[in-house]
C-alpha cells in the first residue's frame, strides 16, 4: 500500500468555554460576602499550520477526529478559569481546506500564517458580573458556550513550478531522476509512477524551480481511469506543463494521438488547463527507427503553437536546454496558483421550537437552553448581519412573547449566557 496520500477527510470540534463561578467573598458589611465568582475560561481553538516536513496526509489515514481541550471553569476570588489548550494540525504546504458538505473551499495552506478553522467557545461570566444596587447576592452565573464541530477534507495540491505529464513509460520519471536529485522509481512499463515526484532543478547561481512527476494519464483520467483521475489535481498549481510523448514508437502508438488524448483530459480534468503554458518534448530520439514520424510530430506540435523540444533521457540529449528553457518560460510567468476561499457560513439549522429555562432573578431575566447555546456558539455579534439574524431566530422562537406574557418590563435585562441587554418593546 502507497504512503502517499493526498485526500483526508477528517472531524474537528474546539473546546467548550468553561462555566462561570459562584461565590462570595467575607467583607464586614458586605451582604453574604459580595460576588466574587469569576468566569470560565475560553474553549481551546483548532488551528491548522504548514510543516515542511510533511509531503503527504499520510498522518490522517488512521486519526480521523480531532478535538481541542475546554476551557477550565472559574472560581472565588475572582479567578478565571484557564483557557483551553489550542489543538494544532500540521498539514503540507499547499493543503486545501474544503467543507465536506459542499466541497467549498475554506482555505488554502499555500503559506506560513497559521488558520484557526474552529473557534474554542467563550467562557461563562461569574456571579460577579450580576451584581447591581438592587441585586447585592446574585445566586447564579453562566454555562461556557460549547465548541464548534467541523467535517473538513484535506486536498493536498503540489506546488510545483513545472508540471511533467504525459502517457505511462514516456520518460517523466527519467527526466526527473537526470535534470533533479529526485530519485524516482524507473522501469520499463506502466504505471511504474504510483504517487508524484518532486525534484528540485538548478539551472544556474540563484535560478532554480521545482518540478512534479505527475504519474501517467491515460484516456478517461478525467472520468476516474487508471492513475489519472487521483493525481489530475497536483497540476492545478503548475505554472508550466511539460507535455512528454515517446517518439520512438516502442509502446505501438501514434505520438499525435497520444499528444491529443492528454490534452483532451487535461481539458476534461480543468478546462484551465487548455491555456496554461506548455512545452512539447519528442522523448526517446536515441531509439527512434522512423525519422518522418517525429517531422510529423514536430509540424503537428507547431502548427498548434507550442514549442518543440527534441530529448533523449537515457542520453541526456537535450535535457540541459529544456530545463533552461523551463526557466525563462517561467520568470515570465505570475506565480503559483492560490485557490481563493469560497466557502460560506451557513447559519446552523436548529429546533427553536424547544423549550428554553426562564427564571426572573430580581431585575434580570435569566435565559439557558441547549438550542440557544449553540446560536450564541454562531453568532458574530460585531457583525450588523449576523446580529439581525440572531434577533430575528430568537423572535420567530416565540421567545419574547413568552417574556411578556411573564410579566417582563421595558428597561429590565435580559441574561442569554455571556450577552445582556435591556428589553424594550
Amino acid at each position: 500500500m502507497s504512503n502517499f496520500i493526498d485526500k483526508a477527510r477528517i472531524t474537528v470540534r474546539s473546546g467548550a468555554g468553561g462555566g462561570g463561578a459562584v461565590s462570595f467573598h467575607r467583607a464586614k458589611y458586605v451582604a453574604a460576602g459580595g460576588p466574587d465568582g469569576g468566569d470560565g475560561g475560553r474553549g481551546g481553538d483548532i488551528i491548522v499550520v504548514v510543516d515542511e516536513h510533511m509531503s503527504t496526509l499520510m498522518d490522517f489515514r488512521y486519526k480521523r477526529k480531532y478535538v481541542a481541550n475546554d476551557g477550565v471553569s472559574g472560581s472565588g476570588k475572582r479567578c478565571t478559569g484557564r483557557d483551553g489548550e489550542s489543538l494544532v494540525i500540521k498539514v503540507p504546504r499547499g493543503t486545501v481546506i474544503r467543507d465536506t458538505e459542499t466541497n467549498e473551499i475554506i482555505r488554502d495552506m499555500a503559506d506560513d500564517t497559521p488558520f484557526v478553522l474552529a473557534r474554542g467557545g467563550n467562557g461563562g461570566w461569574g456571579n460577579k458580573h450580576f451584581a447591581t444596587p438592587t441585586r447585592q447576592v446574585p445566586m447564579f452565573a453562566k454555562a461556557g458556550l460549547p465548541g464548534k464541530t467541523r467535517d473538513v477534507t484535506l486536498e493536498l495540491k503540489l506546488l510545483a513550478d513545472v508540471g511533467l505529464v504525459g502517457f505511462p513509460n514516456v520518460g517523466k520519471s527519467s527526466l526527473l531522476s537526470v535534470a533533479t536529485k529526485a530519485r524516482p522509481k524507473i522501469a520499463n512499463y506502466h504505471f511504474t509512477t504510483l504517487f508524484p515526484n518532486l525534484g528540485v532543478v538548478y539551472v544556474d547561481e540563484g535560478v532554480s524551480f521545482v518540478m512534479a512527476d505527475i504519474p501517467g494519464i491515460i484516456e478517461g483520467a478525467a472520468e476516474g481511469a487508471g492513475l489519472g483521475h487521483d493525481f489530475l489535481r497536483h497540476i492545478d498549481r503548475c505554472r508550466l506543463l511539460i507535455h512528454m510523448v515517446d517518439i520512438s514508437g516502442s509502446e505501438g502508438r501514434d505520438p499525435i494521438e497520444d499528444f491529443e488524448t492528454i490534452n483532451a483530459e487535461l481539458k476534461e480534468y480543468n478546462p484551465d488547463l487548455a491555456s496554461r503554458r506548455m512545452l512539447v518534448v519528442a522523448n526517446k530520439i536515441d531509439i527512434l527507427e522512423d525519422s518522418e514520424q517525429l517531422e510529423r510530430f514536430r509540424q503537428h506540435v507547431e502548427a498548434k503553437g507550442y514549442d518543440f523540444f527534441e530529448l533523449s533521457t537515457a542520453t541526456q540529449q537535450g535535457v540541459r536546454d529544456l530545463m533552461k528553457r523551463a526557466a525563462e518560460e517561467l520568470s515570465k510567468l505570475p506565480p503559483p496558483i492560490v485557490f481563493e476561499a469560497n466557502y460560506v457560513e451557513r447559519p446552523p439549522e436548529i429546533d427553536t421550537q424547544a423549550p428554553l429555562s426562564i427564571e426572573h432573578v430580581d431585575d434580570v431575566w435569566i435565559i439557558d437552553g441547549p438550542w440557544l447555546q449553540k446560536i450564541m456558539a454562531n453568532v458574530n455579534f460585531s457583525d450588523f448581519e449576523s446580529r439581525n439574524w440572531f434577533d430575528r431566530m430568537l423572535r420567530d422562537s416565540g421567545l419574547f412573547d413568552r417574556l411578556e406574557e411573564m410579566g417582563i418590563q421595558d428597561g429590565e435585562l435580559v441574561s442569554l449566557y455571556n450577552l445582556e441587554f435591556e428589553y424594550w418593546r
